[in-house]
């Protein structure tokens, strides 16, 4: 075809030219000439050859190939996808080119990563619910309670009512409890009460029911519900008194949102632990003490803690939160 569009652009006059037929060598060398450089032209542009044989299909940047490649051709390949245009097609990245949530070393103290949502939890006291009850009043003395939390100087906490604490899963919950007349208070479950306290009952520390009542109230009609709050504290972990590599409890501490469940690793998989009425999970055989320790609070959201060293009655600091809601 490169011959005959050449001759399509010269038309020769098909009467004979005396002057033509003298240089006959001239005229063949230099449609020759050109003849072979249209070849050329045509052979080396984009899909250029004859369709008669068969053609090496070379992969363009951002295109998907079958097969595994070379290394020399993953990089060649990677190299050309950083400079292809954006509106270019990417391939679909493999899973082992997905960066890694891990921290490539350890640092010196617990690490802790976020992990992926589970469900909510189905415990009693769900978020965004309110419950009516009835709110009394006790002396928190030293502050310490049902939680083993231990004494503390806050003195805005609750005693939480038995079928509600349900086996501790109510400890270290933020609760907003608002009276009929307009007046809230926050307060943090750090104790349990029993009959005669009834479902829906909050049995506050003396300086928060005042905040609702005067003392000489007694009950009051109260409406209560979950409330994730802004805090600076962070999670720390503490292992029960006695705990050594064979038997431990663990005790999350500080946490925003109430926990669901805590998981140890062990065995190359997660293990949840069994909640005590005192707040602590138990490890009675001992599986994944010391190792690393997965939070879930009643939103779903987990935190991943890498390994916490078996201190017996020490509190180790993660550093880490979980999400304001």
């Amino acid at each position: 075809m490169a011959a005959s569009s050449h001759r399509r652009s010269r038309r020769p006059d098909r009467r004979p030219d005396r002057r033509t037929v003298r240089v006959p060598a001239v005229a063949v060398t230099a449609v020759a000439a050109v003849v072979l450089v249209v070849s050329l032209v045509v052979a080396f542009r984009p899909g250029g050859g004859d369709d008669d044989g068969a053609r090496t299909v070379k992969p363009v940047a951002g295109a998907q190939v079958s097969g595994a490649p070379t290394p020399a051709a993953a990089s060649t390949a990677a190299a050309a996808s950083a400079s292809a245009s954006p509106s270019a097609a990417s391939p679909t990245p493999s899973p082992s080119a997905t960066p890694s949530a891990r921290p490539s070393a350890k640092p010196a103290v617990p690490a802790a990563r976020a992990g992926s949502r589970t469900a909510p939890s189905a415990g009693r006291i769900q978020p965004g619910t309110d419950y009516q009850g009835i709110a009394t009043s006790y002396d928190v003395g030293n502050g310490d309670g049902a939680c083993s939390y231990g004494p503390t100087s806050d003195v805005m906490t609750a005693a939480m009512n038995t079928a509600d604490y349900e086996t501790s899963k109510a400890c270290g919950a933020y609760v907003l409890v608002r009276a009929s007349g307009g007046a809230s208070v926050t307060v943090r479950i750090t104790n349990e009460c029993p009959a005669p306290c009834e479902a829906g009952q909050l049995d506050l520390s003396r300086q928060a029911f005042a905040k609702l009542a005067p003392l000489s109230a007694g009950r009051i009609p109260i409406t209560w519900s979950l409330l994730s709050p802004a805090t600076s504290e962070t999670v720390s972990i503490r292992y029960k008194t006695g705990s050594t590599q064979y038997w431990c409890g663990v005790q999350a501490i500080g946490h925003r949102n109430p926990l669901s469940r805590l998981e140890v690793r062990a065995n190359g998989s997660w293990v949840a632990l069994p909640r005590t009425e005192y707040n602590y999970f138990l490890s009675e055989q001992g599986s994944g003490c010391g190792g690393a320790i997965r939070l879930t609070d009643v939103y779903g959201e987990q935190l991943t803690v890498d390994a916490v060293a078996v201190r017996p009655d020490v509190v180790q600091s993660t550093r880490v939160q979980f999400a304001r809601h």
